[in-house]
């Protein structure tokens, strides 16, 4: 076992006696370590109920010989850091995440991990360690929210909070009626109860494997979740006594079927940017056109919120992503699971009890699959789209450049009524080294769409946006205004093509212009100055290649 580096031998007396002093026995020195990673913290509500995850997660490993040691990585709510100087960090935390979870693995000699997970970089920051380590491991996803109800009505955060801000602004929402709306729309623990990024992710780590089948969509608080904590505890002391490692599970086959349930889904965008950091973890190189070749013959068979009507509590009790994967069974390449089934295998098992919220392949919602990456003279290394989200009469659009050189500055406007009928809102200075940490817009694109504005105004950034984000909203432009993007030369008035279904996004303005434009260009001064986000800053790479840290030691 690898832990027989720190309890083997005479010259592990001092390592034995330490561990001694945590209280366990000297018989727990034949079974394995399991280090368990959990993101509990106060502040999440989908993670405030892993405390009980944590029990049935220990039983688990007891039940089946092993010997839990667990240990915190940090959380951050993007939610609750959306709007201000806190969005600076959860993209940048996925780095500190992988390193957390590799220091600690490491420096223990731990024979086994399990993954306690559920929010937004939380997720792929553990998937980037398990390939890193490439020690045995399996992941739980603490599940999503139920909805709130009020009015006789369901509740999610992004429609009744963020978007509610705005008619609230307008007048159009009593005060009384904003104070019920914050107050139920998340009615206890879980992640967010659309197909945001937590659940997005937590529905393409158990298709690429490394989570139980059933996992991704098994609510938070319910007794279906615990037994499924329990059994992945039972689970990883057999994935370390039979050796079987991430390596096995995430290779390309993996990765790209997460990508054609993703585009099947309607997933949120930022998945583009984690399934790049971790492939490349796994040494796979996966390009952002991979994404739209797969996206173009990958019908899309959900509509779930924010783009759509349903919740994710629906696509759980129509049969979850196992019924997804029996919709996908000719879409997808077979490929092993830490369950020790194939995906074909749980394919082929899976019931759909639902067929209104999981269609055919042959009936389904749109043809292509949820994200479309564009390109053209405005993005020469892409830009990312959730064109699930876009309305038909959006699809295609031109119109008039308004520029900002921050999410502050086009939020003020918003909120002021100062945004005029087809214009694109630009925001540069946003991306994962100008921003730094390439924020989240969730609060301009939710007040776009609650001040009625959604089928009249575009945004576009070289930031990024929630999962809940939906409308003309085109983010990850690459390369970014602050390495001297071509989104550095839009001014005011400039003319600009959105054409969603042939994959292009230009300012149309003479190429010898952009050029020498972007020759005149001075940059504003960096936002950060101090902390560890401005070393963040100084070393992420493009969004084109995930916001991955650049190493001369790349493996």
């Amino acid at each position: 076992m690898r832990s027989d580096k720190i309890k083997q031998g005479l010259e592990r007396m001092p390592q034995r006696a330490l561990l001694f002093g945590t209280g366990i026995s000297r018989s727990a020195l034949d079974k394995p370590f399991i280090a368990v990673a959990s993101a509990f913290n106060d502040f999440i509500p989908g993670h405030v109920g892993m405390r009980d995850l944590e029990r049935f997660i220990e039983r688990g490993i007891c039940a089946a010989g092993g010997v839990p040691f667990f240990f915190g990585v940090p959380g951050i709510c993007d939610g609750i850091a959306m709007g201000h100087e806190g969005m600076h960090y959860p993209l940048a935390s996925r780095e500190l995440i992988a390193d957390s979870v590799e220091s600690v693995v490491k420096a223990h000699c731990a024979d086994g991990l399990v993954c306690l997970t559920n929010c937004d970089k939380i997720t792929p920051g553990m998937l980037m360690a398990a390939a890193r380590l490439n020690v045995p491991t399996i992941v739980v996803t603490a599940g999503p929210m139920l909805a709130g109800h009020f009015g006789g009505r369901r509740l999610s955060l992004v429609s009744d909070t963020f978007e509610a801000l705005a008619k609230a602004k307008k007048g159009e929402i009593s005060a009384q009626d904003v104070s019920c709306l914050e107050m139920e729309a998340c009615p206890g623990q879980g992640s967010c109860q659309g197909l945001y990024t937590a659940n997005t992710m937590a529905c393409l780590t158990e298709t690429i494997g490394m989570s139980l089948p059933g996992c991704a969509t098994a609510l938070a608080g319910m007794a279906r979740k615990k037994r499924l904590a329990e059994a992945s505890g039972e689970r990883i002391v057999q994935l370390v006594r039979d050796n079987f490692l991430p390596k096995k599970i995430m290779n390309r086959a993996a990765l790209e079927n997460a990508i054609v349930v993703d585009m099947a889904l309607g997933g949120s965008s930022n998945t583009v940017l984690h399934l790049m950091a971790i492939a490349h973890e796994c040494g796979v190189d996966l390009p952002l056109a991979r994404f739209d070749e797969l996206s173009r013959r990958t019908p899309r068979i959900t509509s779930l919120l924010p783009g759509g009507t349903y919740y994710m509590e629906d696509l759980e009790f129509a049969g979850g992503i196992p019924a997804v994967l029996n919709r996908l069974r000719k879409y997808l390449q077979d490929n092993p699971t830490v369950s020790g089934q194939s995906i074909k295998a749980i394919a082929a098992a899976a019931v759909v009890a639902d067929e209104a919220v999981i269609r055919s392949a042959e009936q389904p919602f749109a043809a292509e699959g949820g994200i479309a990456v564009l390109f053209g003279n405005l993005a020469p290394e892409g830009a990312v789209v959730k064109q699930s989200a876009v309305s038909e009469a959006m699809r295609c659009f031109r119109g008039k450049a308004v520029v900002y050189d921050s999410e502050e500055a086009v939020m003020k406007d918003i909120l002021n009524g100062d945004v005029k009928k087809g214009t694109v809102l630009v925001v540069r200075y946003e991306g994962p080294s100008g921003g730094p940490g390439m924020r989240e817009m969730l609060a301009p694109t939710a007040a776009i769409m609650g001040m009625g504005l959604g089928d009249e105004v575009a945004l576009i950034t070289d930031g990024r946006f929630s999962g809940g984000t939906r409308g003309p909203c085109i983010g990850h432009i690459s390369p970014e205004a602050s390495a001297g993007g071509p989104i550095a030369a839009v001014r005011d008035g400039d003319t600009i093509l959105i054409d969603i279904p042939n994959r292009k996004l230009e300012l149309q303005v003479p190429a010898k212009e952009i050029r020498s434009r972007l020759r005149a260009v001075k940059h504003p001064a960096p936002k950060v100055k101090s902390g560890w986000l401005k070393r963040y800053a100084a070393l992420v790479s493009s969004a084109s290649q995930g916001a991955i840290l650049r190493d001369e030691f790349s493996r």
